[in-house]
């Protein structure tokens, strides 16, 4: 937890920001979509975790990008390091159905939350 800024007393939760940077290789973006979907809500009841979104690239990229939201790093640590995580990533580097593999590489980025600005209602 850290301050806000221009010494406001409210303390706003740290959140971690992991994404892992998929590069797909030519049409195996639907078989990765696909694999997510398959383990859908498979990291929902862990401790500390806060979202998941698997973004589709919408221009020439071939980089696909798995952004996760956690409490802490602690959280996170937890997570990457418990048998569920094991179970569920078992068969990422499998081949697609068109007999090759589905991605050629993965980089693991991380953020955390520097400054927010929560959505207004429009009335």
């Amino acid at each position: 937890m850290w301050p806000t800024p221009f010494g406001s007393d409210q303390i706003i939760p740290m959140t971690v920001i992991k994404i892992n940077a998929i590069t797909v290789l030519e049409n195996a973006g639907d078989e990765l979509a696909r694999r997510f979907a398959a383990r859908a809500g498979a990291v929902d009841n862990q401790e500390g975790f806060e979202g998941f979104e698997l973004l589709r690239p919408t221009d020439e990229r071939r980089q696909w990008l798995v952004v996760t939201r956690w409490r802490d790093e602690e959280s996170f640590q937890s997570w990457v390091t418990s048998p569920a995580f094991a179970h569920g990533h078992s068969g990422a580097g499998g081949r697609s159905p068109h007999g090759g593999p589905v991605s050629v590489s993965s980089e693991l980025w991380s953020y955390e939350v520097a400054e927010h600005s929560p959505a207004s209602s429009v009335d």
